[in-house]
């Protein structure tokens, strides 16, 4: 028996409704990524995450959950539990089986992005616990009249802080402000960028090559609706990263089969084997730049692949050495440095005394 549609939609317009989010988050869970890395509060540029990589272990959680229930009895009874929810909210009792490690490694990859923008000189702010959902899942699901009171929230939420330009770290939120905004909001006047397409204009310098061959995964969000193809490419290739294209890319890029998990699980594992055994076919080590592209394809990977979130390798390439081990590798190449050049400037100032 499939899942009901309704209920289960129902459910996720009345969460973002009440809570300004599709499953509830506390304050740690929005804005405890960005611990120590000194960014301002607000200002006309901010990196907007749109709660988007905090959401996805939560999200992943509750998919496998309905995945669970979708051929028992107990979906007759979803109906009830959306009265239930909107006093007992039970997304949130689900939210708490999150996976830590996924949430960890969630919260890292909006690290290195924010300090990949820093590196390269972009000044950026964020709202913290200010910063709303986008309300990009219940608009890919037509609840338009929920989505459309949410997108006026988190525009005013924007014009109280001044923002004038938004940094976005995803396709699915950089694709509903920049394009689906502006349909349901007559004044939207908010710059957007994603954060690759702001690197990508940047001269960065190489800090490590990566002398490796990755397989890239275009997000179709990104490749279809924003034409952000060449972008993420660029920044491997001058990272010394050999890309290798899979059957279906760019535009002809493949679903992941994430996005419709939470109402057809079985079709969307159907669908991400068949990306998965595309992709391999390319190579076993494979790039991703969506949060819902990367846990969709890592649950079917198996083992001898590798499936990562592409602001790892550019962290790896464009940014200073951080962990221990990179510390002393980069301080061995600092003192031969140093000693090459010293030896230079003595046979300089020996040559002259003969």
């Amino acid at each position: 028996m499939p899942l009901p549609i309704g209920p289960v939609l129902g459910i996720l317009a009345d969460n973002l409704t009440q809570l300004g989010s599709v499953i509830p988050l506390s304050k740690k869970s929005i804005s405890g990524w960005s611990k120590g890395l000194n960014i301002p509060r607000g200002g006309e540029t901010i990196l907007y995450t749109g709660l988007m990589y905090q959401l996805i272990p939560f999200i992943d959680t509750m998919s496998a959950q309905m995945a669970l229930l979708e051929n028992s009895f107990i979906t007759n009874f979803f109906g009830l539990g959306r009265v239930v929810n909107k006093f007992i909210n039970l997304s949130f009792f689900m939210s708490l089986l999150a996976s830590k490690e996924m949430k960890q490694d969630n919260a890292q990859v909006l690290r290195n992005i924010a300090k990949l923008l820093q590196n390269a000189g972009v000044e950026f702010g964020y709202l913290y616990t200010q910063e709303l959902y986008s309300g990009a899942l219940v608009y890919d699901e037509g609840l338009d009249e929920s989505f459309a009171a949410h997108a006026q929230r988190v525009f005013e939420v924007f014009r109280k802080n001044g923002v004038r330009r938004v940094i976005t770290v995803d396709p699915h939120t950089t694709n509903i402000l920049r394009d689906v905004y502006p349909k349901f909001i007559a004044d939207f006047d908010i710059e957007v960028q994603s954060y690759l397409e702001v690197l990508a204009e940047k001269d960065l310098p190489l800090m490590r090559e990566q002398n490796k061959e990755l397989v890239i995964h275009d997000s179709c969000v990104y490749a279809r609706y924003e034409g952000l193809i060449d972008q993420p490419r660029s920044l491997l290739a001058n990272a010394g990263v050999t890309v290798q294209e899979p059957e279906l890319h760019g535009k002809a890029t493949h679903c992941c089969g994430g996005p419709i998990e939470s109402l057809f699980p079985s079709k969307s594992h159907e669908i991400a084997h068949k990306r998965l055994n595309q992709l391999k076919a390319a190579g076993s080590h494979i790039v991703t730049m969506c949060p819902i592209c990367q846990v969709s394809l890592s649950k079917v990977a198996g083992e001898g692949c590798q499936v990562e979130d592409i602001s790892r390798t550019l962290t790896n390439a464009y940014l200073p050495p951080t962990s221990s081990a990179d510390s002393r590798i980069a301080l061995r190449y600092y003192l031969l440095a140093l000693w090459q050049l010293t030896g230079e400037f003595i046979a300089r100032k020996t040559a002259v005394k003969s």
